[in-house]
């Protein structure tokens, strides 16, 4: 295969290499979404000798299933959770700053339809902006009813009062990962997908070898570490129960749904808000590659799959939610396509629906040096794994500098990012796709169509037929 770009080639038979080698690895990370990412670039970047194993894919779980936002949480703040509000907003300038080819600034439109509705919004948007503070990123404001459909022109206008604007980041979930994946690469660390978790030994109460596989060949390994890592998001506890079969779940879970529907239903470079659905939840509008986005749901499940699924009862919430706030009824037969993601919430005994429990991240240490994070959101990915590290730190099971994962530009080329707008575009030609085909197997770990479609391309998630199309044509 020609290199096509100039940017370094990611070898697989190199990275495989490093796993057999028999080194002990000062860090060893599971999974390979927003989390253990985070904790690979953080662990490299302090000089540590770090390999990461994803099971399928990079972002091939929850990480690739998100609302497309980085961003405080508004919902967060309603409910009084003023410190994880903060210091997702903290995370957010960070992110705008390290990756601004893959997360911008995006205008919110909140439409108001009952009585002083419009009040309350501006005095709630206006503590997040006030949160934010510095690190702001456009001013919240009042918009009469004509400037709110002059931004929304197919807004519902029947019984529209006015509304608020406000400021929030909208990015791309799969292609940040893989500028993750790239970046720990580049700093130092083995990081590769398709290499599976199947086993753990404890010795003198702590892992003293982590077993794993090779999807593709078969081949396994036995990899040994100081600190390994336990980032397999909504499968945890599933790697929790291989050094003990006994332990005590630490996640609930919750299924998030997204439709996606064509651009027209929202033709402009913003987004809609709708701040309270039937069942006490914010639900989005979001425009996102000419398509777009509207959800999401939270409904507890107990479904650990790795293609979720949107049931008929959630699309029907969806488009019945949006049905209130935009002119034009969502049909079925608009829906280009559905998409769900697992969320693992930390459960610490909650009653009730998924949406009480914490999004707040959680950090559990068993068997000496076995390291367990999960919960948070994208958001906070980078901030999750700065302590993750420091409780490593903290009991001498490492010995690093501090972190400056702050101020680190994340791997983003721009050779590479312009081969994928090509080959994403509604009219690309075949020599495009190939060419970007070649692209992601030599610098994205692409490993399968679905690899290219799903998650670097993004065209399989916004339009099921044409991705499968163009699946069949890369294979």
């Amino acid at each position: 295969m020609i290199d096509p770009v100039r940017a370094p080639v990611i070898s697989r038979a190199a990275l495989l290499a490093s796993l057999r080698d028999g080194r002990t690895w000062d860090v060893l990370v599971i999974g390979g979404g927003a989390t253990g990412l985070g904790i690979a670039v953080d662990a490299a970047q302090r000089g540590l000798r770090t390999a990461l194993i994803e099971a399928h894919d990079f972002a091939g779980g929850t990480s690739s299933r998100s609302t497309k936002l980085i961003h405080g949480g508004v919902r967060y703040l309603a409910q009084g959770n003023v410190k994880l509000v903060r210091e997702a907003l903290v995370e957010r300038a960070l992110l705008i700053a390290n990756a601004p080819e893959l997360v911008r600034p995006l205008e919110f439109i909140v439409p108001c339809y009952r009585l002083f509705e419009r009040e309350v919004m501006r005095v709630g948007l206006g503590l997040y902006d006030g949160l934010a503070g510095a690190r702001g990123i456009g001013p919240t404001r009042w918009l009469s009813r004509e400037e709110t459909i002059e931004r929304l022109p197919t807004v519902r206008q029947e019984g529209l009062h006015g509304g608020v604007s406000y400021w929030d980041a909208q990015f791309d979930d799969a292609r940040l990962a893989i500028a993750l994946m790239r970046t720990a690469c580049r700093l130092g660390a083995t990081a590769i997908n398709y290499v599976r978790c199947d086993g753990m030994r404890i010795d003198s109460g702590s892992v003293s070898l982590v077993q794993a596989a090779d999807a593709e060949t078969g081949e396994r390994f036995e990899l040994r570490a100081r600190v390994v890592y336990n980032a397999a998001g909504v499968w945890v506890d599933r790697i929790r129960a291989l050094a003990d079969p006994s332990a005590r779940h630490l996640v609930a879970l919750s299924r998030g749904s997204h439709i996606v529907v064509p651009a027209r239903f929202l033709p402009v470079p913003r987004a809609l808000m709708i701040p309270r659905t039937s069942d006490g939840r914010v639900l989005f509008a979001i425009p996102f590659m000419g398509h777009l986005i509207v959800g999401t749901t939270d409904v507890p499940t107990d479904e650990v799959v790795q293609e979720p699924q949107p049931t008929p009862p959630e699309i029907e919430f969806i488009v019945d939610t949006a049905r209130d706030y935009l002119r034009d009824a969502i049909r079925t037969e608009d829906i280009t396509n559905t998409f769900a993601g697992l969320r693992p919430l930390v459960a610490h005994g909650a009653p009730g629906a998924t949406k009480t429990l914490s999004r707040e991240h959680t950090i559990v240490i068993e068997h000496g040096n076995l390291i367990t994070v999960t919960g948070g959101k994208w958001t906070t990915y980078r901030r999750m794994a700065v302590d993750a590290l420091e409780q490593a730190l903290r009991r001498g099971l490492l010995a690093a500098s501090a972190s400056r994962t702050a101020s680190l530009r994340l791997d983003v080329d721009a050779e590479i990012e312009a081969a994928q707008s090509a080959a994403s575009s509604e009219s690309v030609e075949l020599a495009a796709l190939l060419r970007y085909r070649d692209i992601a197997a030599c610098h994205e770990q692409a490993r399968t169509p679905a690899d290219l479609t799903e998650r670097r391309l993004r065209i399989g998630l916004l339009d099921r037929r044409r991705g499968d199309e163009i699946a069949r044509t890369l294979e």
